[in-house]
């Protein structure tokens, strides 16, 4: 079956990542058949639903695909390529809903504030030795972060927020080390915290962000670190409430050890408050901010504020390596935000508007749907490959709930931030004709 290779590992993440290592290096050929569940368990010593967990990620990371009770294979073609990678074809005079970017007519133009910052460069070129970080947007960030009611701490500059949350988490947790994750959460994430060796705890949410006992169950079970997403959270649009981040405060108290980290991606264009999770006594905590969605995915700089200790680890490991996000980058986007080149009422209103029309036309069918805050929709379905090929017979891509799904039921996400309201009933048709064919919708908690 597998030749002379032994699978080797006693978590599923373990589990699955020497297959897909074994599968990467050619040890396991493409379609080699691997072995029952319940025989892989017994070789190790594990429970089957170990095994079948393991399974389970290889098959929604494209490596394996299984076939009922022919067992399952590595893909003929196997895929080990992130799931923010794996792309639906865009047919000609179809709507792209499923990417996630934020709409281009809505970024700012680069040009006067690159301008700005070159301008800054010639006059003063940085070289070694110079300071890693622009203290124009060091006091912009810390300006706006006291302003939300996070505590004052120790800032870093990173390069987008997933290099942010991956350098907190290495400095900070060892391989094996569970980690508290939103379910549906952020693609992203969701294969990072493997790649690291970290284990991913699922964490069940609502509109209103997650819910207190399932991030107590994940605590009590052991979580060494919590990953939160305060608002604009992807892909379901969850935001906090006053009430629930008062109850995920309470939870956070119990447990003070963990490390807590907090991913405000949405700055800059969204208009819900900053409701701050950090306070509620966690001795090792961040905040990180992204330009990304308000100024643009390339300017690729992030901003991170924690405690002493946790920044000043990511600051010292990044003189290691990178040594520093370029200053140009810096300055144009503290140039940017200086002179409020996107500003946040109109930016986050027309997303709103967007948003909300695909919402209420979704509902007039009785829809179930999600989109409190942000670029995105989630809408529950009972099966997700099915209505995503439909709706791409009827001109519109969506992404699949896979990317973003570890335990939570199946659903699809759909990207508002470019939609025309005047496109939302028509879409809404679409999706309402898909579903009734295919019997029924399925709830997100």
């Amino acid at each position: 079956m597998l030749g002379d290779y032994r699978i080797k590992g006693r978590r599923a993440n373990d589990i699955a990542a020497d297959i897909e290592h074994a599968v990467d290096t050619g040890e396991l050929a493409p379609g080699a058949a691997l072995p029952p569940l319940r025989d892989l368990a017994g070789e190790l010593g594990v429970n089957p639903n170990t095994v079948a967990a393991a399974y389970r990620l290889l098959r929604d990371r494209g490596v394996i695909e299984t076939a009922g009770r022919r067992g399952s294979r590595v893909r003929p073609r196997p895929v080990t390529t992130p799931r923010d990678q794996i792309r639906i074809p865009v047919p000609p005079g179809a709507s792209d809903l499923s990417a996630g970017n934020p709409d281009p007519a809505l970024l700012p133009a680069l040009g006067p504030a690159l301008a700005v910052a070159a301008a800054r460069a010639d006059r003063d070129p940085v070289l070694y030795g110079h300071s890693s970080a622009d203290q124009g947007l060091l006091d912009l960030a810390r300006a706006a972060f006291l302003a939300d009611g996070v505590p004052d701490g120790r800032l870093a500059v990173c390069s987008g927020s997933l290099d942010a949350i991956e350098r907190i988490l290495t400095t900070q947790l060892r391989p094996g080390d569970p980690v508290a994750t939103e379910d549906p959460g952020w693609g992203s994430l969701l294969d990072l915290l493997p790649a690291l060796g970290l284990r991913p705890v699922p964490v069940r949410l609502d509109d209103e962000g997650p819910l207190p006992d399932s991030l107590a169950e994940a605590l009590a079970a052991g979580a060494r670190a919590v990953i939160v997403t305060v608002r604009a959270q992807n892909p379901t649009g969850a935001a906090l409430t006053p009430a629930r981040a008062t109850a995920l405060r309470a939870v956070l108290a119990e447990h003070p050890g963990a490390l807590l980290i907090e991913d405000d991606h949405g700055h800059g264009m969204v208009d819900q408050p900053y409701l701050p999770l950090v306070g509620s006594g966690a001795t090792r905590w961040a905040v990180v901010r992204s330009a990304a969605k308000a100024y643009g995915p390339d300017l690729r700089v992030s901003l991170a504020i924690g405690d002493q200790e946790t920044i000043g680890l990511v600051l010292g490991r990044q003189r290691l390596d990178t040594g520093w996000v370029s200053l140009l980058l810096q300055r144009t986007v503290a140039e940017l935000w200086r002179t409020g080149a996107a500003p946040v009422s109109r930016v986050a209103a027309v997303y709103r508007t967007r948003r909300d029309a695909l919402l209420a036309a979704l509902a007039a069918y009785g829809i179930e749907a999600h989109g409190a805050s942000g670029l995105n929709v989630w809408v529950p379905v009972p099966d997700e490959p099915g209505v995503v090929a439909a709706l791409v017979q009827s001109g519109w891509v969506v992404a699949p709930g896979a990317r973003y799904r570890m335990q939570s039921p199946p659903g699809i996400r759909i990207t508002t931030a470019g939609l025309d309201p005047a496109e939302a009933p028509r879409l809404a048709a679409d999706l309402a004709g898909v579903l009734r064919s295919s019997g029924g919708r399925s709830r997100l908690i």
